[in-house]
């Protein structure tokens, strides 16, 4: 092992190490004799290092996607097993399965039957291992849109016993299950669609309602135990809770949902909240159910997409302190870059920011938003080359921002300055009007910034 090791070191550093046009793979299985003892410490000292480095070769042509080489080393590994045995925790059987199934899994030259011949020797070696090398069996098949087998492979599956149940066996065997009721509910989804599809002809033949409904049993029983389990199963609620509304047990799903979201024995999830809000959006719930909702998810993650449509009903709402969430939530999402063109949030900052000016009433709000953000906001939204940009590519995208920027950092903003003397070239009229309404208002730009009416303006 140690010379075939220096004679790739020594190709390696020479620079001859390459990717060609890749034949066939032939991954190894395991030899026999895996257990044999080292003779010697000295022996078995060298032999960990010479392991580790063909680890290490096998991970560096990896990396290079040099999937040829990768098994070579692979193979060569393999077969210097034979001569000890490591004990460690990740034994031979769990290192060859993994990098074994990566390589086959890039190598364009493969097809499932190779594949499929690797994974069932791996299920035999890897016995402690049998329902993980399943699962990613099976992940592999609907990869490559084999849905029938993968459901196969699940039902194998879970007949499989091996000695004493263990807690580990007992997850994995879980997972298996909602794996299986997650297809379970896609061949539902398929019946449903074609019973939808045919509408109201009614059918001779009742085959695909009652396939459906068959589907739906054997769907439910799986996906409702496994999200008893603290976790996060968010495919598996979303098709649970989709099978629980079609069938109108909207209590039940209501349930699911908030159990999902509010026990403290499960991770924290936005997703969660996410999903609670749109259930109780669709039944047409208070304003007040979906501000709880959205409030959480603004808290966890306030450059959430749905950070638009909570600033929209906080502005709607009767109360002041709605409406200073609102603009807390609005300014907050844009502190983020995947809002930077976002014409909606600004619009919605726009008109609120408006709003305050008009009625000089709550400027403190708009000042105490603003000092956390002087320093970086400008060069972050309003510099003169982003003026440009928005301009040539998005005339109302400028408009909202050119009024935030004019009300932020005055009439001589660059920003400001740029964008409304193309908009009054062009003889936009709004544009005009939004150019008035900021020299009018310039002084709240000065109680803004705590400037006085003689201070010069950056």
């Amino acid at each position: 092992m140690d010379s075939f090791l220096q004679e790739e070191t020594a190709k390696s550093r020479a620079g001859q190490a390459g990717s060609d046009v890749l034949p066939t793979l032939r991954l190894p299985c395991l030899p026999p004799g895996l257990c044999r003892p080292a003779s010697s410490h000295e022996h078995k000292l060298n032999f960990q290092k010479s392991k580790e480095a063909c680890l290490n070769y096998i991970q560096d042509a990896m990396l290079q996607k040099q999937w040829k080489r990768a098994a070579e080393f692979l193979t060569f590994y393999t077969e210097a097993l034979e001569k000890d045995f490591s004990r460690e925790y990740m034994g031979p059987s769990e290192i060859i399965w993994r990098i074994g199934s990566e390589i086959l899994w890039h190598h364009s030259h493969n097809g499932m039957k190779e594949f499929n011949s690797f994974i069932e020797q791996m299920k035999t070696l890897a016995i402690k291992r049998y329902l993980k090398v399943c699962l990613e069996h099976v992940f592999h098949l609907l990869c490559n849109g084999l849905i029938d087998e993968a459901y196969q492979t699940l039902s194998l599956a879970e007949s499989w016993r091996h000695g004493e149940q263990t807690s580990v066996q007992d997850k994995e065997m879980k997972l298996i299950e909602a794996y299986r009721g997650l297809l379970d509910y896609y061949s539902w989804a398929k019946q449903k669609h074609i019973l939808l599809e045919h509408g109201q002809d009614g059918f001779e033949d009742l085959s695909v309602e009652q396939e459906m409904h068959s589907c739906f049993r054997k769907a439910a029983v799986n996906l409702k135990e496994v999200i008893k389990i603290p976790g996060v199963w968010d495919p598996f609620v979303k098709c649970y809770v989709d099978l629980l509304e079609f069938y109108g047990d909207h209590d039940e799903a209501r349930q699911v949902l908030n159990e999902y979201a509010y026990n403290s024995k499960f991770p924290a999830n936005p997703n969660a909240h996410v999903y609670l809000y749109q259930f109780l959006k669709r039944q047409g719930e208070s304003k007040k159910s979906l501000i709880s909702a959205l409030k959480i998810l603004h808290d966890s993650v306030p450059s959430h997409e749905l950070m638009i449509d909570f600033n929209i009903m906080l502005q709607k709402s009767k109360k002041r302190k709605k409406h200073r969430l609102g603009l807390e939530v609005i300014f907050a999402a844009l502190d983020y870059a995947g809002w930077k063109e976002n014409v909606k949030a600004w619009s919605c900052l726009a008109k609120q920011v408006k709003q305050i000016v008009i009625s000089e009433k709550h400027l403190d709000w708009i000042k105490q938003e603003w000092n956390s953000r002087r320093d970086w906001w400008p060069a972050f939204h309003f510099s003169r080359y982003l003026a440009k940009r928005n301009w040539q590519e998005n005339e109302s995208l400028s408009y909202e921002k050119a009024l935030v920027a004019g009300i932020l950092l005055g009439k001589d903003c660059r920003y400001f300055k740029y964008v409304s003397h193309q908009g009054c070239k062009a003889q936009v009229k709004r544009f005009r009007m939004l150019k008035k309404f900021v020299n009018k208002h310039n002084p709240v730009y000065l109680r803004i910034s705590g400037l006085s009416d003689s201070s010069v303006p950056p």
